[in-house]
């Protein structure tokens, strides 16, 4: 499969005139995605907001690994070595597999999809990512019949990650989706944004994003995944497990024990920090609420 080159893919500023043009022509936004039609569809409910311009996604960040204020993974993260790379993907496997992120990036073809993230703490931001479904990457190692959660450990490494020399969480990180949600087709691995390759403090060289779900679900700098038979324990839930779930999903009428999840901040949207009502699974219900049927999303948040 021929590698699309960050350079071949439309950057920033091209980007938001083509949106501009396609609008005066008339069409759907949807037009402007790349894959398959089930992507298209899940879509929609941010296809109604303007993509947060690539400054604010680069510079206003949560990845406490540098540090705990915003502008810590910007500032800290420059340097950070990216490359050799490789991920390992072991446990309830029938086929362990130990790739390098450029293999990865030259076996997959990465493709625009446009997700909200939307960040517990109130914040959101509608970001073009780059990358392909993490389903693709699992399939080669042929998960088996125990393979009921997968775990994703991000890289420890606190002579570049200063943030690590501190005990604000548990190190490495760790994240865990139950089995079908890993293999849902909206769950991203994730390679680059804005046509770009991944930046350091967006989680480079790959990390994950599940657009229906908190932003701190979505691991960063990963270098296993585990395919476990027993629930993993998160770094968060082990840190505040009153306050941190599991499953995490973006669910407005369940609020965060120190502040309410009813709306949320879009960064970048002005001077007085519009606020816009958060919707039910972060707007992709139509897509995954099934996963979750005839569950208490207030008990199991």
């Amino acid at each position: 499969m021929k590698k699309i080159k960050f350079s071949e893919i439309t950057p920033e500023n091209i980007y938001l005139k083509r949106r501009d043009f396609i609008k005066k022509l008339g069409l759907s936004t949807s037009s402007l995605m790349i894959g398959q039609n089930f992507l298209n569809n899940a879509y929609a409910s941010t296809n109604s907001l303007e993509p947060t311009e690539y400054r604010y996604i680069s510079t206003y960040n949560n990845y406490y690994e540098f540090g705990t204020r915003k502008s810590d993974p910007v500032e800290k993260s420059q340097n950070f070595k990216t490359e050799p790379w490789n991920i390992k993907i072991d446990g309830e496997v029938e086929n362990e597999v130990d790739i390098s992120a450029l293999e990865i990036n030259n076996m997959f073809k990465s493709e625009e999809r446009i997700y909200r993230l939307r960040c517990v703490e109130g914040w959101s931001m509608v970001i073009p990512w780059m990358g392909f479904s993490l389903s693709k990457l699992l399939e080669k190692a042929k998960p088996n019949n125990k393979a009921k959660f997968v775990e994703f450990i991000s890289v420890y490494d606190p002579i570049q990650m200063p943030g690590q020399k501190y005990p604000i969480l548990q190190w490495p990180y760790r994240e865990g989706l139950r089995i079908d949600e890993a293999m849902h087709p909206l769950t991203t691995l994730v390679t680059g944004l804005y046509g770009k390759k991944l930046p350091n403090q967006n989680g480079a060289p790959l990390r994950l994003i599940v657009p229906w779900k908190y932003g701190f679900k979505s691991a960063k700098a990963i270098v296993n995944i585990k395919l476990v038979e027993k629930m993993p324990t998160s770094s968060w839930m082990r840190s505040s497990p009153r306050e941190y779930g599991f499953y995490s999903n973006v669910n407005p009428n369940v609020d965060h024990p120190r502040w309410s999840q009813a709306s949320e901040r879009v960064i970048g949207s002005g001077i007085l920090s519009e606020r816009i009502p958060t919707q039910m699974f972060n707007g992709y219900g139509d897509d995954v609420a099934n996963l979750y049927s005839g569950m208490d999303l207030k008990k199991y948040f």
